[in-house]
This record gives structure tokens, sequence and C-alpha cells, in this order.
């Protein structure tokens, strides 16, 4: 019988080979899962920002449409108000239905998003906020709907949101 001797410092190159390879494949694989979710995000980002736009042309119909609904009650109710009461009336609607604000917030997040994901380094945590500002945008820009489409859109952006929160947890 004999005892055989193992080469230590071959069994260690080898072992550092493979550990090397091992940490090669691991940081190619979060590389290419990386671009896969900024793809992901940047599609997601382009629908948002389709559905900020839409809101954004649908506002003078919608600041037309409720000055005639109040038009309209007005002369169902026969009342007769002051030109100027009614203009004042006129203006506090408008105002509680001018979202103008929330869609050049929603716009500046969505770039803010995209510049974040050209960025190098750790980007999750960053983008997290990003998430949650974009979403109370949304919930604004929902309670402030009047109508039907302009209330479609922000259900569509905060579930185009959700889905971006989702794969953003997955991001370091």
């Amino acid at each position: 019988m004999e005892t055989q001797h193992l080469d230590q410092d071959a069994i260690k190159a080898a072992a550092k080979a493979l550990f090397d390879q091992a940490l090669d494949e691991l940081i190619d694989a979060r590389a290419r899962e990386g671009d896969k979710l900024a793809e992901m995000i940047t599609t997601r980002l382009a629908a948002a920002s389709e559905q900020v736009a839409t809101v954004r042309s649908l506002l003078p119909q919608i600041l037309e449409r409720q000055r005639a609904q109040l038009l309209e009650r007005l002369e169902v109710a026969k009342t007769e108000l002051d030109p100027q009461r009614l203009e004042a009336e006129l203006v506090l609607v408008a105002q509680k239905a001018d979202v103008d604000e929330e869609l050049d917030r929603l716009t500046a997040h969505i770039e803010e998003v995209s510049h974040q994901l050209a960025q190098k380094g750790p980007k999750g945590r960053r983008l997290d906020f990003l998430m949650q500002e974009l979403n109370r945008e949304a919930n604004t820009l929902s309670s402030k709907s009047v109508v039907a489409e302009t209330t479609r859109c922000a259900v569509e952006l905060k579930v185009l949101i959700e889905q971006m929160r989702e794969q953003i947890q997955n991001i370091e």
C-alpha cells in the first residue's frame, strides 16, 4: 500500500480557476437579467408616457364638458345666478379637475426613471422611490378624474407602475 500524495498547489489553482469562472458566469447572468429588466421597464415607461399624453390631450374637452354640464344643471334648476358667481363656480370646478400639475410630475418622474436606468451602479432603492412617486401622482389623477377616459388612463398607469415596481424589487 502506498499513500497517494496530492499536489496542494494544483488543487488550489484548479479551485481558484473554477471559482473565477463561476463568478464570471454569475456576473454575466446578472448583467443579462439587468438588461432584460431595463428593457421591460422601458417598455412600461413608454406606455405610461402614452397614457399621460392621452390625458393631456383630453384636458380641453374635459373642462368644456364640465362647463356645459354645470350650465345644463343650472338650466334645469331654472335658477338665475349672478354672472360673477357663475364664473367663480366655473373656475372652482375647473381647478378641481385641473390635472396639469400631476401630468407634469408624472412626466418628470418617468424621465427620471429612464435616467436612473442608464446610470451605473446600484439603483434599486432610487427606482423603488420613483415608483412610489409615480403611484402617488396616478392616485391623485384618479381622484381628480371627472370623466371615464381619465379614470381609465389613471387605472392603466397604476397597472403599469405596479408591473415596474414588481420588477424593480429584483434590482440591486
